[in-house]
């Protein structure tokens, strides 16, 4: 377990949006948890002044994946552009972070610094990278699960707090299957955070999406190969302002109670559910990952024993932790700040237990328009155009409804929208694949509810 001094440790705070009145027989509790990071090094994907002491920042190793496959030769500019993007990337490391190179094909390859182990990054070694990328050249087949072992070997040879994967590829996983990469994900997940991008339009979404997803990271589409340079600064910045590494939310509760689900909904929405791990008597652990300066959201939701008319009872008590590396048997977990309570009050007063906490509310809309918008992509592919247009005008009228103008936009490249408030639209019949990709990709991204 990573042992942090309380200096060296971004502010930790939860809060709990709900409305705990349920009626007689009620049983179905759901909250809304904000957990905010406060005092770390990264508002956004602004690297902000270090919080840390000089030479007390947390140690970082990142490996870059880089697709060199035959497929990025198509057009030459796209091998140029990978390798300048991994130049700059490399250039935002912050000095002293460990780093490697991976030539990803049919086969992983180490580019820089070779060896079976990591460079340390100051202004030579630096330039040393950006020589042996020059040497990047497009030839093979595509196979990331080996990209994703060999990183995870180099990553975990390093004794370092933060352990960060960069992957780019711009074509579909061919040569290896689909077991094949989900052994490697399953490997790596909770080894290190990944960050996943599509260059071009040859590549399949649900395969970035889901490394990102297994791996903890994010996922974009970069159509235009000519803003990967950008696009890999920013998640390098956002990289080097990570602090604590591993973080989970851990959820208590009492006898009796069933977690339904467990779910992160902002900034994006990624389930957790599936990923708990015990934490004692009636505790599981959910991870969430690295963390800066940052805030997420999160939705529980929790059936408890139905009680009498004015009981009241808590229902779950939610905090974040640092559990113990390799999930060492009697090693304490690391704390990280206040928790947050969820409560169940059984009344009679309608008006107070029919009313929806607007926070969960906003939240299972966004749930239902990332869904919404999947659905309707896959039934559009399948030639199901009417399903297709229920799903999407769905997505149009829950999109506007809650605000979320980026999502709004990227559909109406999709669809033509005759009323958005009543979700009347018509599929278009030309889309550029890129448009299509580009709202498949980013479907899970939310807006925060309006305070």
């Amino acid at each position: 377990m990573a042992n942090f001094a309380k200096s060296n440790v971004p502010r930790f705070s939860v809060d709990v949006y709900q409305n705990e009145y349920l009626p007689e027989g009620g049983s179905e509790v759901n909250a809304i948890v904000t957990a905010t990071a406060t005092g770390g090094g990264t508002i956004g994907s602004t690297v902000a002044a270090p919080a840390y002491p000089q030479g007390q920042r947390p140690s970082a190793a990142v490996v870059i994946m880089v697709d060199c496959s035959g497929s990025m030769d198509y057009p030459p500019t796209k091998m140029r552009n990978a390798r300048d993007a991994t130049a700059a990337a490399i250039d935002t490391l912050r000095d002293g972070t460990h780093f490697a190179v991976i030539d990803g094909t049919h086969v992983a390859r180490e580019v820089y610094p070779g060896g079976g182990r990591l460079a340390v990054a100051d202004a030579t070694t630096r330039e040393q990278a950006r020589s042996a990328l020059r040497r990047l050249s497009a030839g093979g087949g595509t196979a990331i699960g080996t990209w994703l072992r060999l990183a995870d070997r180099l990553l975990s040879a390093a004794d370092v707090t933060i352990r960060h994967g960069i992957l780019l590829t711009d074509g579909r996983n061919e040569h290896e299957s689909p077991q094949d990469l989900r052994a490697a994900l399953d490997a790596c997940a909770g080894r290190f955070t990944c960050d996943a991008r599509g260059v071009g339009t040859d590549w399949e979404v649900k395969e970035v999406t889901g490394i990102a997803s297994a791996l903890l990271g994010t996922a974009d589409i970069v159509a235009d190969p000519s803003g990967l340079a950008a696009d890999f600064t920013r998640m390098m910045e956002t990289a080097m302002g990570k602090e604590v590494a591993d973080v989970a939310l851990r959820v208590w509760t009492p006898v009796g109670t069933t977690i339904r689900f467990v779910k992160q909904v902002a900034p994006s929405v990624v389930d957790l559910t599936a990923r708990r791990t015990e934490a004692g008597p009636r505790a599981g652990d959910y991870p969430t990952g690295s963390w800066g300066d940052e805030s997420r959201d999160y939705h529980l939701c929790v059936t408890v024993p139905p009680a009498g008319l004015g009981q009241e009872m808590l229902a779950a008590r939610v905090s974040l932790v640092v559990p113990p590396a390799g999930g060492a048997a009697g090693e304490p977990a690391q704390p990280l700040g206040a928790q947050g309570l969820v409560r169940a009050v059984w009344t009679d007063d309608m008006t107070a237990s029919t009313s929806i906490s607007p926070q969960v509310a906003h939240y299972t809309g966004q749930a239902e328009l990332a869904q919404a918008i999947q659905q309707g992509i896959d039934l559009r592919k399948a030639g199901d155009f009417d399903g297709a247009t229920a799903k999407l005008g769905r997505a149009v009228q829950l999109a506007s409804a809650s605000g979320n103008a980026d999502t709004a936009k990227l559909l109406a490249k999709v669809v033509d929208v005759v009323d958005a408030a009543t979700g009347t639209v018509r599929l278009k019949t030309r889309v550029a694949e890129a448009d299509e990709m580009t709202l498949e990709t980013r479907s899970t991204k939310t807006v925060r509810v309006k305070k």
